[in-house]
């Protein structure tokens, strides 16, 4: 089991693995917006919102003394930020869609649902950023019929 800190987070003394895991996050998304396939565009936003909630639990988690059954990231940014707990809901839903998007499969999305995932990890990682005290970075805003990114 892990505990939490209640104290606000002083975004100078995060962990270098926070701020890892944050520009992971960022490159992962741009991967997913970049992406011209549809399932690498969705797993690529759900690895980077994966990142973004390892990036909240470097900062925030401390693990328990004795060793206990091992949990998913969605479990515990769920038990360690109960604010996160429907981001983690949400995204742990999402799990089986990547890995079969991952594996190559051309079925398991639809461009919709990839698209609609690249702007609910952009969201979600803004939500981490502000969690850790930090600027949200600015919403990417992406075109796939045009293929144009840029910043909304």
């Amino acid at each position: 089991m892990t505990t939490t800190t209640t104290r606000p987070l002083n975004p100078h003394l995060l962990p270098a693995t926070t701020h890892s895991y944050l520009a992971r996050a960022a490159e992962s998304l741009q991967e997913a917006i970049s992406a011209r396939d549809v399932p690498t565009r969705y797993a690529c936003a759900h690895v980077a919102a994966l990142r973004a909630a390892a990036a909240l639990l470097a900062a925030r988690a401390h693990p328990a003394p004795r060793a206990r059954r091992q949990k998913n990231a969605w479990v515990l940014l769920a038990e360690v930020a109960p604010e996160m707990e429907e981001w983690a809901r949400f995204f742990a839903a999402g799990a089986s869609k990547r890995a079969a998007a991952e594996a190559g499969s051309t079925r398991a999305v639809t461009e919709r649902e990839a698209d609609d995932l690249v702007r609910d990890s952009d969201r979600f990682l803004a939500v981490v950023e502000q969690a850790l005290g930090l600027v949200p970075h600015a919403p990417a805003a992406v075109s796939h019929t045009t293929g144009q990114s840029g910043v909304a």
